[in-house]
């Protein structure tokens, strides 16, 4: 079955930069745009960035634009955020996601980036 599992998350000083990684199994990983959201505590949760199939086409949430970058390895079946310079306004929990054709969203169940001092 269709599996998102992600991983990198942790505590980080502002202005530090951390990597999160989504490694997905059960489905043509190169096939399918992917995405990360993000909820923080209280708040729905947002979208944060795309990236097609390939990997040649990207595009961001506005406050993200230039502190984020999204990335895959169709090889390895992997997305990563790349997050740089970060806030204490981008603490939440970052989830991975995609979408089939049909509508249907598959979500991981998130890794918590803390960004405190």
């Amino acid at each position: 079955q269709v599996q998102l599992v992600e991983s990198g998350g942790g505590l980080v000083q502002p202005g530090g930069s951390l990597r999160l990684s989504c490694a997905a199994s059960g489905f043509t990983f190169s096939s399918y745009a992917m995405s990360w959201y993000r909820q923080a505590p209280g708040k729905e949760r947002e979208f944060v960035a795309r990236i097609s199939s390939s990997g040649g086409s990207t595009n961001y949430a506005d406050s993200m634009k230039g502190r984020f970058t999204i990335s895959r390895d169709n090889a390895k079946n992997t997305v990563y955020l790349q997050m740089d310079s970060l806030k204490p306004e981008d603490t939440a929990v970052y989830y991975c996601n995609f979408k089939r054709l049909t509508g249907v969203d598959y979500w991981g169940k998130g890794t918590l980036v803390t960004v405190s001092s």
